[in-house]
């Protein structure tokens, strides 16, 4: 099929031109149209997006379904997906059309609800997609403007600041990484992202205002994006805006936050930092290792001290975040593919952790851990899909959480052993947070009134809620779903790395003599 990956990422915002041109009114029918529109879109995203994957040769390490063309202002639009970018094309796609389900009993503005969320999709998915690094940085943050309606429009009583807040933190951060862009292009004369793949940016020693810079322009442009991507991740202790973020987005712009939105900082790391500035990478590993491992430990324990359920899984979030940067710079097989996995898997458990609080929040209007209590008595069924991914969230052997987590501090341990330790402790905090928020919401006596009436997840929520379980349990049995896909184009990376560092090596070793 021609243009598939155009199709792809452009479907959904089609779909949303549709919405705002041709659907009229906000009566009930009008709403529920804007609905079903949307899940027909993302539904159908996700249906072609499936060919793309089984069209997909593992075995080529470059990228594949090119599209290549003129643009404007003389530049190029490129796009094209390798065997890292095209499982977060599916992360993307699988999880839209279980938000949209997940978003049927809003009734405010629906239409441009639905508007928000579908433009949101595409621009996503361009950000993994995009080979150019003018349409990439357009793709990073456009996908600002939707989220920050989303969570100002349809939030909660605080949402005004935890939108700018949100907007403030990302889009400086970003300010740095199109400075360094803009030097990329000057440098190599291009801004085609497989041509900069193989261009060597200087990694000697210079002088800046007085100070000794290591790395030389490799360093100041891994530097400039690392504040980009660190921040979306987010990585401690530029983490603060997401507690309050997911606290006042609704259900729906919670589950895309944590499930998509924070994997393009990891995304960043592996196609710009690792691959374009090697020395660089290396010079910094150890920082990145040590801040990795304290924000595991540190948000862990914050995450014990909450008493909101959305803050809780979002501390959750930013912990478990911390292994996948320590993955990737630990720079070896078992830390890159553990940190891909981590991210695939994390997709799916937090966003189902989300939609869990959603199912309550819907009923009750209160996210607070004490208004809850004994829900095992009336929502049984709620209870054993809460308690899967509760350990899935843990890491129970079985699941998918498991498998990422245990890759990455193996990757870790044959780097730096002291931070795999310290970074393993995290997984005894989590089992702490995760068990102790469960035992307060499911068990106990029946004692509240305004629950004694409460009902069990109804089909919607249950059909909503099947994929998500399929998926974490089969790949927590199948890893090599998602490790045969990933692991070519992982190994060409730390080759080319590897091979970069030697010569880096040689070439200090030969000036020296």
């Amino acid at each position: 099929m021609a243009n598939l990956l155009s199709i792809v990422t452009f479907t959904p915002l089609v779909a949303a031109i549709i919405l705002g041109l041709f659907l009229r009114g906000d009566d009930a029918h009008a709403q529920r149209n804007a609905k079903w529109l949307a899940l027909i879109a993302t539904s159908a995203t996700f249906l072609v997006s499936l060919i793309m994957l089984f069209q997909f040769d593992p075995a080529d390490t470059g990228f594949q379904f090119v599209e290549e063309r003129p643009w404007i202002l003389g530049l190029t639009y490129k796009m094209g997906v390798d065997g890292i970018s095209i499982l977060f094309v599916m992360l993307t796609t699988f999880l839209m059309p279980i938000t949209i389900a997940a978003c049927w009993n809003v009734t405010h503005r629906v239409k441009e609800y639905m508007i928000a969320f579908l433009v949101l999709e595409t621009l996503m998915i361009g950000v993994f997609t995009a080979l150019d690094l003018v349409l990439f940085y357009l793709f990073f943050e456009a996908g600002l403007i939707p989220m920050f309606l989303i969570i100002g429009i349809w939030g909660g009583k605080e949402r005004i600041y935890a939108t700018f807040k949100f907007f403030l933190y990302t889009f400086l951060g970003s300010v740095l990484m199109l400075v360094a862009m803009i030097a990329m292009y000057v440098d190599a004369g291009t801004t085609d992202i497989p041509t900069l793949l193989s261009h060597e940016f200087s990694a000697g020693t210079i002088s800046l205002l007085g100070w000794q810079i290591v790395g030389g322009m490799q360093s100041l442009l891994w530097l400039a994006f690392f504040a980009a991507f660190a921040v979306k991740m987010p990585m401690w202790p530029v983490h603060t805006w997401l507690p309050d973020a997911h606290v006042q987005a609704p259900t729906g712009g919670s589950v895309i936050l944590a499930a998509v939105l924070l994997k393009m900082g990891g995304y960043g790391f592996l196609r710009f930092s690792l691959p374009m500035f090697p020395v660089a990478s290396d010079i910094f590993a150890p920082l990145v290792l040590w801040l990795s491992a304290i924000a595991i430990v540190y948000t862990s324990l914050v995450a014990l001290m909450q008493h909101d359920m959305k803050k809780l899984i979002a501390y959750s979030s930013v912990a478990h975040m911390g292994f996948v940067t320590m993955g990737i710079f630990a720079a070896n097989q078992q830390g890159l593919d553990g940190a891909i996995f981590q991210m695939i898997s994390h997709g799916f458990i937090s966003g189902a952790l989300f939609l869990c609080v959603g199912v309550i929040y819907d009923r009750m209007h209160t996210r607070e851990i004490d208004a809850y209590g004994g829900l095992v008595n009336r929502m049984p069924v709620y209870a054993m899909v809460f308690m899967l991914f509760t350990m899935a969230n843990v890491g129970l052997p079985g699941t998918s959480g498991f498998i990422g987590e245990f890759l990455t501090i193996m990757g870790v341990f044959q780097v730096n052993t002291w931070v795999a330790l310290f970074a393993a402790s995290g997984v005894i905090l989590a089992a702490a947070y995760a068990l102790w928020l469960y035992r307060r919401v499911v068990f106990g006596d029946l004692i509240k009134e305004g629950l004694k009436t409460i009902s069990d997840m109804n089909g919607r929520e249950r059909a909503m809620f099947a994929p998500l379980i399929a998926a974490v349990l089969i790949l927590g049995v199948y890893p090599s779903l998602v490790t045969d896909i990933t692991g070519p184009a992982v190994s060409a990376l730390i080759a080319d790395y590897e091979f970069a560092l030697a010569e880096f090596d040689r070439t200090v070793r030969l000036a020296q003599n």
